[in-house]
C-alpha cells in the first residue's frame, strides 16, 4: 500500500506543478510524457483505482478517469477478462459512494467511463447494466444520478462514434430500442407527471403552475434533457402518445409564467424555492423537447387525438404569451420573458406552420384564423428585431403555403382567400407600417445601416428586404387591396417632396433649401426616408403588372409609372441632389436616395414598359412615347461627371433597361439620347466613372444592334445601324487603336501606365457590349464584329508585347475569352486559328511556370482564363479546330500539369481539369474510333483506340488528383468521371476495364478509409458501385481478396470476417452499405489491434 500511497502523493504534486503558472513548456512536455508512459503501463488501471477512492484533487481524479476512458476504449480487447469484473464492480461502487460530494464534472465523466464499458460488454458480460440505470431513476435517493447515467447512454450507444464495428452498433441501437417504451414510461409517467402533482391525463392547461422545490426542479430538467435526446434518435410514431405531449407541455409553460416567477422570486427568502430564472429554464427545456417532436413530421398512432392536442396546447401557450391585462402590455411581457425560451417558442410556431399547417387546416374544428390573431400579436411586440425577422419568416411560410394550395385548387380560390382577406390585409398594413418611420421612428433608427453583412447588405436593408417580401406575398394573392393600401401612402409622401419646389431659394454659391427650423428638418428626414422605402415597395411589386394581367390592371400600373416619372424628372430638372440645405450630412443623402430610387423603381417597370410597347407598336400612341422620352429627359442630365455615384449609376441602369428590354423603335431619335450619344464620344469630354462609362456604352451599343421587338427583318434599318455602331466602336476605341507594340519598350513614347490604363478602359467596355449581344441574333452580332474587327487584331498584335506585364495579360485574355464565347463564328476559322497559334506560341514551359509560381494569383489567373479559352476550343463541333487537339493536350499534360501536379495550392487546377474533361467529352472520337459495322458484327461495341498514350496520361492525372487534400478538386473530378461513364461509357471501354478499372477502386477505397474527404461518403460510395458493376465477378472473385491482402494492421482472421461480411449484393444501395460497413470494419480492427500490449495472444 506504501507505493500506492507514495505514487498518489507523487502524482498530485505533480499535477499541481503541471497547472502551476511558473511551469515551463519544456518541463510540461516532460510531465506530459511521464503521465503518457505511465497510463500505458499494464495495470496502471488498479493505482488509478486507488487514486479515485484516496484523493481529492480534480486533476488527479480527472487524470484517473482518462486512463480509464484510454483502456476501455482502445485495450479492452487485450485486458484479462478478471480485470474487466473487476472493474465493471469497482467503478459504479465508487459512484454510488461517492457521487454526491464530487464535482460535478468528475462525476459526469465517471457516469461516462460506466458506459464505455456497458458499450463494449452490455448484454453478455454486463447484464445487469441497464436494469441498474432504471433502478438508480426509481430509487428517490439516486434519481438525479440515474437520470444522468440514462442520458449519458443515450448519447454514448444510441449513434456510437466509429470505434466499434457495424454488428456492434446495430446490436446496441437493437438493445435500447427494446427499452424505449420503458424508459419513456418512467420519466414521463412516474416521474414528471408525479411532479406535477394530480393525475396526468385530466390535468387542465389553464390550473396554476405548481412551485416546485429545487431537488424536484433539479430531477425535471434532467428528465427533459433525457428525453430531448431520446427524441433525437427512437421512431417516434409508436412510442409518442398524447398524455406524454400534455405532460411535456405543461413544462413549456414554466416558460411564460410571468406571475408564478413573480411569486418565487417574492418567496425568495425560503431556501427550498427555485427562482424565477431556473422555472424559465424548464420551459426552455420543454420546448427543445416539443421543437425535437415538431421537426420530425411525425405521424403517431392516435393521430387525430394527437394534432388535436398538438393544436389546442400550442393555442394556449399562444393566448398565454400574448395576453393583454392593464399591468402588462404585450410587448413589456414578451420582454420579461427568458430570450431563448422566446427562441425555442419562435421556432416551435415555425415548425408548426411549416410542418402542420396543412393537416390542421382541414379540420373544421382548428380556429386557424384565431391562431393568425395570436401570432400577429406575437410578432408585432418581438423585443429583439431578429426575433421580429424570425416571425416574419414564419409569415412567408404561411404566404407560400396558401399561394401553392390556391394554385392548386383553383376552384376554391375565392372561399381560401375570403377565409384569410382580413389577416392579409391587417398583416400588409402592419408591416408596411413597420417600415416608416412615421409610425417605427424608435426602432428604424436602431438599425446599422453602415456594416455589410455575409450578405453584403446592412441590418436597415435587411429589415426592409424581408418586409419588403412580405409585402409582395400579399399583392401576388390579393393585387387589389395590396395596390390601393399601399398607393396612398406613396401618394402622401410624394406630396412632401413635390413640394419642397416652393422652398427653394437662389442664394450667391447655387440654390438653397430654405427649411431650417430643427423640427421641420426631422421631419423632411422621416418622410423623405419613408419615400425612399415606399419606392422600392413600389418597385417590387412591378411584376404582378405585367404577363396575363396586364390588361386587367393596366390603369394601376400607368398610374404608378406616370408618378414615378414625373418624380424622376422633377428631381433631375430642379437638381435636388445639388442644393443647399440646413443639415447637409442627412438631408443631402436623404435626397440623391429618393432621387436614386424612384430612378430605380422605374426601372422595375422596364417589362411592363417592354410589354405596353408591344401591344402599341403600330399606332405608337403619344402616350407611350411621351412617357418613354420624358424618361429620357430625367435621365440625361444626370450623366455627369458632376452628380454623385450613386445617382448616376441609377441613371444609367435605367438607360440600359430602355436600350435592352424595352427598346421602343424611336430611342434613337430622341434628342436626349442623341445628347448622351454626343457626350460618349466626345473626345474632350470627361470620362465618366469606370462602372457608369460601361454601363452607358452597353446601352448606346443595345439601341443600335439589338432588333426591334414585333418588326420584319426588312424594316429594322440595319444598314444605317450598322454605320453608326462602327462609328461608336471608332469613337470609344481611338486611342487604343493607335497603341503599337513597342508600347511597352524602353523608347516609348508614352508612359507605361498611360498605356494601361488606356488598355483598361477600352477593354472593360469592349468586354462588356460583346458579353451582351452574345445571346443575340446573329445579324446583330455580324454587326458587332465589324465595327470590332480593327480593335481585336490590334489586341492580338499588342499580346506579345505585354505577355510579361500579367495585369494586362489578364485584361487582354478575359477580352479574347468573352470573344470566344460570343463571337467565334463572326470571327471566322482562319483568324480564330490565328488567335490560338499566338496564344499557344506565346504560353511556353518557362512563361507558363513564371506566370503560375513567380506572379501569384494575377498570374494564375492568366493561365486559367487560358485554358478557359481553349475549353471553348475543344467543344466546339466539326472538324474545324480538332487539328489543335494534340497541340492543347500536349500543353495541358507536359507544360501545365507538371507545374501543377505536386502544388498544394488548387489554382489552375480546376481549370486545368476542366480543360481535360471538355477534350474527352467533345472529342470522344479522338480516342475511340466506333464504327457502327464494328459494333453491329461484335454485338458490343469494342472501338479501336487510338491516340492511347494521352488517353493513359488523362487517366492518370485524374486518378493523381483523388490522392490530394483539396476537397473541391476532388468533387469536381469524380462528377467528371461518373460523366464520362453515364455518357460515353468510360468505365465499360476496354483499356480502363483492364488497366485502371480497379486502380481507381482501390484509391477510392482508401480515400475512405483514411476519412480524408469525408464530407464526399455517398458520391465515392456511388463512383465504386459503377466502377465495380462493370465486372462484379472480377470485383467479387480478385479485387476484394486482394484489397484485403494488401491491408495493414489486420490479422488474417480479421481479414476473412471483414471477406465474409461483404455480401455478394449486386443493387446500389446494399453495395454502398457494404462498402461503408468494410470501411467502418477495417478501421475498427486496426483501432483494437494498435491498441492491444505487446505480446498478447489474439485468438
Amino acid at each position: 500500500m506504501a507505493s500506492e500511497e507514495a505514487s498518489l502523493r507523487a502524482l498530485e504534486s505533480l499535477m499541481t506543478e503541471f497547472f502551476h503558472d511558473c511551469t515551463t513548456n519544456e518541463r510540461k512536455r516532460e510531465i506530459e510524457e511521464l503521465l503518457n508512459n505511465f497510463a500505458q503501463q499494464i495495470g496502471a488501471w488498479r493505482f488509478c483505482l486507488y487514486f479515485l477512492s484516496s484523493t481529492r484533487n480534480d486533476y488527479v481524479m480527472m487524470y484517473s478517469l482518462t486512463v480509464f476512458e484510454n483502456l476501455i476504449n482502445k485495450m479492452w480487447l487485450g485486458v484479462p477478462s478478471q480485470d474487466k469484473m473487476e472493474i465493471r464492480s469497482c467503478l459504479p461502487k465508487l459512484l454510488l459512494a461517492h457521487h454526491k460530494t464530487l464535482p460535478y464534472f468528475i462525476r459526469n465523466k465517471l457516469c461516462k467511463v460506466i458506459v464505455d464499458i456497458g458499450r463494449q460488454d452490455w448484454p453478455m458480460f454486463y447484464h445487469d447494466f441497464f436494469t441498474n440505470i432504471l433502478q438508480l431513476i426509481q430509487s428517490p435517493v439516486t434519481t438525479p444520478l440515474g437520470l444522468i447515467m440514462l442520458k449519458t447512454t443515450s448519447e454514448e450507444l444510441a449513434c456510437p462514434r466509429e470505434d466499434l464495428s457495424v454488428a456492434r452498433k446495430e446490436e446496441l441501437r437493437k438493445l435500447l430500442l427494446d427499452q424505449v417504451q420503458t424508459v419513456l414510461g418512467l420519466l414521463t409517467g412516474d416521474l414528471l407527471s408525479n411532479l406535477l402533482q394530480s393525475p396526468s391525463s385530466a390535468k387542465l392547461l389553464n390550473q396554476p403552475i405548481p412551485i416546485l422545490d429545487v431537488e424536484s426542479e433539479y430531477i425535471c430538467s434532467l428528465a427533459l434533457e433525457c428525453l430531448a435526446h431520446l427524441f433525437s434518435w427512437i421512431p417516434l410514431s409508436a412510442s409518442i402518445t398524447p398524455s406524454l405531449l400534455t405532460t411535456i407541455f405543461h413544462f413549456a409553460r414554466f416558460g411564460c409564467d410571468i406571475r408564478a416567477r413573480k411569486m418565487a422570486s417574492v418567496n425568495g427568502s425560503s431556501q427550498n424555492c427555485v427562482s424565477g430564472q431556473e422555472r424559465g429554464r424548464l420551459g426552455v427545456l420543454a420546448m427543445s423537447c416539443i421543437n425535437e417532436l415538431m421537426s420530425k413530421n411525425c405521424v403517431p398512432m392516435e393521430f387525430e387525438e394527437y394534432l388535436l392536442r398538438m393544436f389546442q396546447q400550442t393555442f394556449y401557450l399562444l393566448q398565454k404569451i400574448t395576453k393583454d391585462n392593464n399591468a402588462h402590455t404585450v410587448k413589456s411581457r414578451l420582454e420579461e420573458l427568458d430570450e431563448s425560451y422566446i427562441e425555442k417558442f419562435t421556432d416551435f410556431l415555425r415548425l408548426f406552420v411549416s410542418v402542420h399547417l396543412r393537416r390542421i387546416e382541414s379540420y373544421s374544428q382548428f380556429p386557424v384564423v384565431e391562431f393568425l390573431t395570436l401570432l400577429f400579436k406575437y410578432t408585432f411586440h418581438q423585443p429583439t428585431h431578429e426575433g421580429y425577422f424570425s416571425c416574419l419568416d414564419i409569415w412567408t411560410l404561411f404566404l407560400d403555403y396558401l399561394t401553392s394550395k390556391i394554385k392548386s385548387r383553383l376552384g376554391d380560390k375565392e372561399a381560401v382567400l375570403n377565409r384569410y382577406e382580413d389577416a392579409l390585409v391587417l398583416l400588409l398594413t402592419e408591416v408596411l407600417n413597420r417600415i416608416q418611420f412615421r409610425y417605427n421612428q424608435a426602432q428604424l433608427e436602431e438599425l446599422d445601416d453602415e456594416t455589410l453583412d455575409d450578405d453584403q447588405q446592412t441590418e436597415w436593408q435587411r429589415y426592409l428586404r424581408q418586409s419588403l417580401e412580405v409585402v409582395a406575398k400579399v399583392m401576388e394573392l390579393l393585387p387589389t387591396h395590396a395596390f390601393s393600401t399601399l398607393f396612398p401612402v406613396l401618394q402622401d409622401n410624394l406630396e412632401v417632396y413635390l413640394g419642397l419646389q416652393q422652398f427653394i431659394v437662389t442664394s450667391g454659391s447655387g440654390h438653397r433649401l430654405n427649411i431650417t427650423a430643427e423640427n421641420d428638418c426631422r421631419r423632411l428626414h422621416c418622410s423623405l426616408r419613408d419615400l425612399s422605402s415606399l419606392l422600392q415597395a413600389v418597385g417590387r411589386l412591378a411584376e404582378y403588372f405585367i404577363g396575363d394581367v396586364f390588361a386587367a390592371r393596366f390603369n394601376d400600373a400607368l398610374t404608378v409609372v406616370e408618378r414615378l416619372v414625373k418624380v424622376t424628372l422633377y428631381g433631375s430638372q430642379i437638381k435636388l441632389y445639388n442644393i443647399e440645405t440646413a443639415v447637409p450630412s442627412v438631408l443631402k443623402p436623404d435626397l440623391i436616395d429618393v432621387h436614386a430610387q424612384s430612378l430605380a423603381a422605374l426601372q422595375a417597370y422596364s417589362h411592363w414598359l417592354a410589354q405596353y410597347c408591344s401591344e402599341v407598336h403600330r399606332q405608337n400612341t403619344q402616350q407611350f412615347v411621351t412617357l418613354i422620352s420624358t424618361t429620357m429627359d430625367a435621365i440625361t442630365p444626370l450623366i455627369s461627371t458632376k452628380v454623385q455615384d450613386k445617382l448616376l449609376l441609377s441613371a444609367c441602369h435605367l438607360l440600359v433597361s430602355l436600350a435592352t428590354t424595352v427598346r421602343p423603335v424611336f430611342l434613337i431619335s430622341i434628342p436626349a439620347v442623341q445628347k448622351v450619344f454626343n457626350r460618349i464620344t466626345d473626345a474632350s469630354a470627361l470620362r465618366l466613372v469606370d462602372k457608369a462609362q460601361v454601363l452607358v456604352c452597353r446601352a448606346l451599343s443595345n439601341i443600335l444592334l439589338l432588333p426591334w421587338p414585333n418588326l420584319p427583318e426588312n424594316e429594322q434599318q440595319w444598314p444605317v445601324r450598322s454605320i453608326n455602331h462602327a462609328s461608336l466602336i471608332s469613337a470609344l476605341s481611338r486611342d487604343y487603336r493607335n497603341l503599337k507594340p513597342s508600347a511597352v519598350a524602353p523608347q516609348r513614347k508614352m508612359p507605361l501606365d498611360d498605356t494601361k490604363l488606356i488598355i483598361h478602359q477600352t477593354l472593360s467596355v469592349l468586354e462588356d457590349i460583346v458579353e451582351n449581344i452574345s445571346g443575340e441574333s446573329t445579324k446583330s452580332r455580324q454587326i458587332c464584329y465589324q465595327s470590332l474587327q480593327e480593335s481585336v487584331q490590334v489586341s492580338l498584335a499588342l499580346f506579345p508585347a505585354f505577355i510579361h506585364q500579367s495585369d494586362v495579360t489578364d485584361e487582354m485574355l478575359s477580352f479574347f475569352l468573352t470573344l470566344f464565347r460570343g463571337l467565334r463564328v463572326q470571327m471566322g476559322v482562319p483568324f480564330t486559328e490565328q488567335i490560338i497559334q499566338t496564344f499557344l506560341n506565346m504560353f511556353t514551359r518557362e512563361q507558363l511556370a513564371e506566370s503560375i509560381l513567380h506572379e501569384g494569383s494575377t498570374g494564375c489567373r492568366v493561365v486559367e482564363k487560358f485554358l478557359k479559352i481553349l475549353q471553348v476550343v475543344v467543344q466546339e463541333p466539326g472538324q474545324v479546330f480538332k487539328p489543335f487537339l494534340p497541340s492543347i493536350i500536349a500543353l495541358c499534360m507536359e507544360q501545365v500539369y507538371p507545374i501543377i501536379a505536386e502544388r498544394p495550392s488548387p489554382d489552375v487546377k480546376a481549370e486545368l481539369f476542366e480543360l481535360l474533361f471538355r477534350t474527352l467529352h467533345h472529342n470522344w472520337r479522338y480516342f475511340f474510333k466506333s464504327t457502327v459495322l464494328a459494333s453491329v458484327q461484335r454485338g458490343i461495341a469494342e472501338e479501336q483506340m487510338e491516340n492511347e498514350p494521352q488517353f493513359s496520361a488523362i487517366m492518370q492525372a485524374f486518378g493523381q488528383s483523388f490522392l490530394q487534400p483539396d476537397i473541391h478538386l476532388f468533387k469536381q473530378n469524380l462528377f467528371y468521371l461518373e460523366t464520362l461513364n453515364t455518357k460515353q461509357k468510360l468505365y465499360h471501354k476496354k483499356i480502363f476495364r483492364t488497366a485502371m478499372l480497379f486502380q481507381f477502386v482501390n484509391v477510392l477505397l482508401q480515400v475512405l478509409v483514411h476519412k480524408s474527404h469525408d464530407l464526399l461518403q455517398e458520391e465515392i460510395g456511388i463512383a465504386i458501385y459503377n466502377m465495380a458493376s462493370v465486372d462484379f465477378d472480377g470485383f467479387f472473385a480478385a479485387f476484394l481478396p486482394e484489397f484485403l491482402t494488401s491491408c495493414d494492421g489486420v490479422d488474417a482472421n480479421q481479414k476473412s470476417v471483414l471477406g465474409r461480411n461483404f455480401k455478394m449484393d449486386r443493387d446500389l444501395p446494399s453495395f454502398t452499405q457494404n462498402v461503408h460497413r468494410l470501411v467502418n470494419d477495417l478501421r475498427y480492427y486496426r483501432l483494437c489491434n494498435d491498441s492491444l500490449p505487446p505480446g498478447t495472444v489474439k485468438l
